[in-house]
């Protein structure tokens, strides 16, 4: 009996991701088609090792993810400049008072430019003495008699004593006043005039009940006139203090 020997010359080499059925034809006929299935295979295990090593990037940390790699941007600079020289013309155009300090708002974020002349406390309010005055500082329970004008970021006047044609009296230490407000008085000094700059944490509640819609700072200019005890008066069945 002679013997025979199975000879598969169109044998599919370089992959292990593909399965070669056994050829029945000969390798003459077939020679086109074993050459589309080997191109294949062969493409077809690139882009499994393709996917294989970028799985293994992505899961080592060295490669980020494509869906959020891809939606990275990249934020503009923080343009102080531009915001500062903005601030200053609307200032001017709302003839802003001499030395008024400059306020660059990104957003919720504010960084307030002042001159040296201005001094800030420990609790964040930032004033400046025009003049100081003579006499003791305002205690609570005392009487003050002064004048204000009351300016926005912008510069704006927002209220003043001045223009209602008389000034303004409040009895300190019953908390009338905005924290900041009733903070800057506390230093002053009978006929001194004085620049505050109350910060958003130090001023008055905002709301749809209140007059201020937003968080802003607040700049007041201030001339204390007097301090006055208050003493209790009564005649017959009336009594107030004064």
């Amino acid at each position: 009996m002679s013997s025979f020997r199975l000879n598969f010359p169109c044998a599919v080499q370089g992959t292990v991701f593909c399965q070669r059925k056994q050829l029945t034809h000969g390798c003459t006929s077939q020679k086109s088609n074993d050459y589309l299935v080997q191109d294949s295979c062969i493409l077809h295990s690139k882009i499994l090792r393709r996917t294989l090593i970028l799985s293994v990037l992505v899961s080592t940390g060295v490669f980020p993810a494509l869906s959020s790699y891809g939606k990275t941007k990249n934020k503009n600079p923080y343009d102080e400049k531009r915001l500062l020289q903005q601030n200053r013309r609307i200032q001017k155009e709302n003839n802003a008072p001499e030395d008024f300090p400059n306020f660059i708002r990104e957003g919720f974020q504010v960084k307030v430019v002042s001159s040296d002349n201005y001094v800030k406390s420990d609790s964040g309010l930032i004033y400046r003495d025009f003049v100081v005055g003579q006499g003791d500082c305002p205690k609570d329970g005392q009487q003050i008699t002064f004048h204000y004008v009351g300016y926005n970021e912008s510069g704006r006047r927002i209220d003043s004593t001045y223009l209602q044609g008389s000034p303004a009296k409040i009895r300190m230490g019953n908390k009338s006043l905005v924290p900041g407000f009733e903070e800057g008085l506390r230093g002053m000094r009978p006929g001194g005039k004085r620049r505050i700059i109350i910060p958003p944490e130090l001023g008055p509640p905002v709301g749809p009940s209140t007059f201020f819609s937003a968080k802003q700072f607040e700049v007041f200019d201030v001339e204390l006139l007097s301090i006055q005890n208050c003493e209790r008066r009564t005649i017959a069945f009336y009594s107030d203090v004064q």
